[in-house]
């Protein structure tokens, strides 16, 4: 084992734990809430920025593997939240919102911003923004 390796200064960990940590946090609150998973939560909110969307492009988006979404869309459809359009050819399965799940992310939507601020106020406005973009340049 090199010398210089300490899993606690190691960048890929860090940022692991603290996206799990925030995950479960974030997830706490909405589960109490409403009764939703994280992976649901990841659907429902990848859904609610597109109209159609194919299980394919939610799992290679929001990082999950592909029975994870294909279990929480799953549980969705049968709690009314979202519908899914099987083509004849049966590749590539088409998601949205129902009006149901329209409501229940509207309602959600300001419980994460809410989680969100009260996370970066832990930081300056200057080092939130600075945050904010650092984090988009690493995932670009």
């Amino acid at each position: 084992m090199p010398q210089d390796f300490t899993l606690d200064d190691f960048l890929p960990y860090l940022i692991n734990v603290l996206g799990t940590r925030l995950s479960v946090e974030l997830g706490a609150e909405y589960g109490r809430r409403f009764a939703i998973t994280i992976p649901e939560w990841r659907v429902l909110a990848h859904l609610s920025q597109h109209e159609r969307v194919s299980v394919r492009e939610i799992y290679r988006r929001v990082e999950m593997d592909k029975a994870k979404v294909s279990r929480a869309a799953a549980r969705l459809e049968a709690a009314g939240l979202i519908r899914k359009e099987v083509p004849e050819d049966r590749r590539l399965v088409a998601l949205s919102l129902t009006p149901k799940g329209q409501t229940l992310m509207a309602e959600i939507a300001p419980l994460a911003l809410d989680f969100e601020t009260r996370f970066l106020e832990r930081l300056t406005p200057e080092e939130a923004r600075t945050f904010r973009d650092l984090v988009g340049k690493l995932l670009r």
